[in-house]
């Protein structure tokens, strides 16, 4: 059951739906435009906010779907702690193939959406306060990847402090990871001082 979970929540997560509507919507590869990176954020720079809304909502679609999937698999009800785990699994699994998809040669996005739909089911309350993280972070610095930062770091522990199930938990540590090391060039850029503020366009 473990395993199959995981794998149903590697393939949902590696749908790459920033490459696959652009292309069909616009004939555009986004790899080719903004920050080269297959996500919503590059989505929503390189192609317009239509396309770029579009694919962050299937991307937590990914999640949301992946986590409820992979809760029929169980056999007790209510879902016992077995049950939940394999949830979380599937969940992180999703993220996994978001960031590394088979298909883009392990070149995938960086999971931010996906992880929202994932912990939106495992954990609602943390999800909320990591929402409200990057929407403030986000608006006060205009850095969109800072937010996203800011809002998976948070995750975890505030995941911890509103008592979500262990293994959304132990998820929600493992997601932030995921995404702090996705972004390392942000990073860089914030660090540099060169990183694109929201509302800029493609250079």
């Amino acid at each position: 059951m473990m395993l199959l979970a995981l794998a149903l929540g590697y393939v949902i997560g590696s749908i790459p739906f920033a490459l696959l509507l652009p292309r069909r919507a616009a004939g555009v590869d986004v790899r080719r435009l903004g920050s080269g990176n297959p996500g919503a954020a590059n989505v929503l720079r390189s192609a317009g906010t239509r396309l770029g809304v579009s694919v962050m909502a299937l991307d937590v679609a990914k999640g949301v779907s992946a986590v409820l999937l992979a809760g029929r698999f169980g056999s007790q009800a209510p879902a016992g702690p077995a049950d939940l785990a394999v949830s979380a699994a599937a969940g992180v699994a999703s993220i996994v193939g978001h960031v590394f998809p088979v298909w883009l040669r392990f070149r995938g996005g960086k999971g931010v959406a996906t992880t929202c739909g994932v912990f939106a089911i495992l954990a609602p309350a943390a999800t909320v306060v990591a929402g409200v993280a990057f929407v403030v972070t986000t608006w006060i610095t205009r850095y969109v990847s800072l937010g996203s930062l800011v809002a998976s770091l948070a995750l975890g522990p505030v995941a911890y402090w509103t008592n979500a199930a262990p293994s959304a938990v132990v998820a929600a540590f493992i997601a932030g990871f995921l995404i702090l090391h996705r972004h390392r060039e942000n990073l860089g850029r914030l660090m540099a001082g060169t990183e694109r503020r929201l509302g800029q366009g493609v250079r």
